[in-house]
């Protein structure tokens, strides 16, 4: 990684390559990439470096057994982030993402849910220290929303929330029901890479049909009056992308334009890895039977994973953007080949 990181140093030290703004953006975020990872290597050696000095000092009779298990714990959460790291090692892992979130049939339960997972999801990305821009918005008639397209920004992005697509089920006392009954409600999301413009995608101008119309939102000063929102369908595979958050029709195109190309791409991926399980998940029908993970609220609370069997108690922090053990359940589960495992020793289940 240092040889890595001295190449990329040489390239971007040539002038010419500050004329070329995408490539310059490929190496710097690759000296980005670089210069984390080789953070983590030296941030390791001095965990190891403190626990191995409390044992010199333990030897030497001091009595330093909570500063010990203190360090040994942090240490062994260091160790079980590093790993998850080093799953992420698919062509598309280290890219950002972006989900896209759909409520099921259910109306209002399910749109109000459907809005739930989209905090969950923004949530986590704060949690994560990445940036988040929203494409696509459209407010539900009563509350929630009937869709969300956003772009989650960071190292890793993709390859961290590439096990969250698929339907998710909530089980609670409905909020919108006078009789208080339980009720169940699905929603899908769908996670795709965002493809930069290194990556060749060859859209032909005769495959897509572009439409415009007016952006919706809550009102006030800010809402457009123009057609600017833009919606692009790629005819031969029937992929939708739909833009409306910027007040410029031409800015819309280009975002949405980057989203299908994203799409695209995926779906490529995806006709060759045919009996790939996030493939059979995103086609389920939203509905009984097809989720990947479901969110108890009563008549007791727990969220669990399906695959990987990865079970957490308290499932308002996972509502609340803790996604770490379901997204490490899910790695785990894949570098065994799909086969759902939960590793001995693992504290998965809280």
């Amino acid at each position: 990684m240092r040889a890595e990181l001295k190449t990329v140093e040489e390239k971007l030290g040539d002038p010419a390559v500050w004329g070329k703004p995408a490539e310059s953006q490929v190496l710097m975020r690759e000296r980005k990439r670089l210069e984390q990872q080789l953070a983590f290597d030296v941030e390791l050696e001095r965990r190891t470096g403190d626990v191995e000095a409390y044992f010199e000092l333990a030897r030497e009779g001091e009595a330093v057994e909570p500063e010990l298990e203190r360090e040994i714990t942090a240490l062994g959460k260091y160790a079980d982030e590093l790993e998850t790291r080093t799953m992420l090692a698919g062509e598309t892992d280290s890219l950002n993402a972006i989900v896209t979130v759909h409520p099921g049939a259910g109306g209002t339960e399910s749109q109000d849910w459907a809005e739930m997972l989209m905090r969950m999801y923004l949530r986590w990305a704060e949690r994560e220290g990445f940036k988040t821009e929203m494409n696509d918005y459209q407010d539900g008639e009563e509350a929630g929303i009937k869709s969300a397209t956003f772009t989650i920004m960071g190292e890793s992005a993709y390859g961290l929330l590439s096990g969250e697509t698929g339907v998710h089920r909530l089980v609670r006392i409905s909020p919108f029901d006078q009789a208080k009954r339980r009720h169940t409600s699905f929603a899908s999301v769908y996670v795709s890479p965002e493809i930069d413009d290194s990556i060749e995608i060859d859209i032909k101008p005769d495959e897509i049909r572009t439409d415009t119309y007016r952006s919706g939102g809550k009102g006030g000063q800010h809402v457009n009056t123009t057609d600017s929102a833009v919606r692009i369908t790629h005819l031969p595979t029937n992929i939708v992308v739909q833009c409306q958050n910027e007040r410029s029709q031409h800015k819309n195109r280009e975002k949405a334009m980057k989203m299908l190309r994203s799409r695209l791409y995926e779906y490529e991926l995806e006709k060759k890895k045919e009996t790939s399980r996030k493939i059979e998940d995103s086609k389920l029908e939203i509905n009984f039977g097809s989720q990947i993970r479901s969110y108890v609220l009563q008549p007791y609370r727990i969220a669990k994973d399906h695959r990987t069997k990865v079970e957490v108690g308290d499932v308002d922090s996972v509502l609340d953007g803790a996604l770490a053990p379901f997204i490490r359940g899910y790695l785990l589960m894949r570098r065994q080949g799909g086969v759902p495992v939960v590793a001995a020793g693992d504290d998965l289940d809280v």
